[in-house]
This record gives structure tokens, sequence and C-alpha cells, in this order.
């Protein structure tokens, strides 16, 4: 009998966690949704010479990192992954 209770309870904290990582793959997909979005745009109002360089930037890593300083704004910290209340049997 303890075992179903054992078995039982590991059930429920597996679908837990399986609720907890739906939730996250869906706010990821909507997250890279608006990405590829903003990148469209982007890329729609920016010019030839800023796609070069831009690539450039690329094929040189450390460029990259020094316009990245100059240019870069804070972005959103990432929230870490939620851990499930599992407590030990």
């Amino acid at each position: 009998m303890r075992s179903d209770l054992v078995k039982s309870h590991l059930m429920y904290a597996v679908r837990e966690e399986v609720e907890v990582l739906k939730e996250q793959i869906k706010e990821l997909v909507e997250r890279n949704s608006l990405l590829e979005r903003e990148n469209a745009l982007l890329k729609s109002l920016s010019n030839n010479d800023q796609l070069s360089q831009l690539s450039a930037q690329q094929a040189n890593p450390s460029s990259t990192l020094q316009a990245q300083a100059v240019t870069a704004q804070p972005a959103q910290p990432a929230q870490p992954p939620q851990q499930p209340n599992v407590s030990s049997a």
C-alpha cells in the first residue's frame, strides 16, 4: 500500500512538472514569434549597408561584441525555470 502512495505522489509530481514545462514551451513559442516579427520589421527598416555591416560583424565576433556594447539596450531578464513542489517520500 505504501508503494501505491509513493507511486501516486510521483505521478502527481510528474504531471505537475509536465504542466509547468508545457507552459514554458508556450511562452517560449510566443516569445520566438514576437522576436521573428521584430526581426522582420527591423530588416525591412534597415538599408543594405546596415545589413552588410551586420553580416561583417557576425563574421568577426570581436567586433560584434564591441558593437553590442555600444548599441545594446537592456534586455528583459530571463526567468529561471520553476521547480515543482516535491517533498521526499
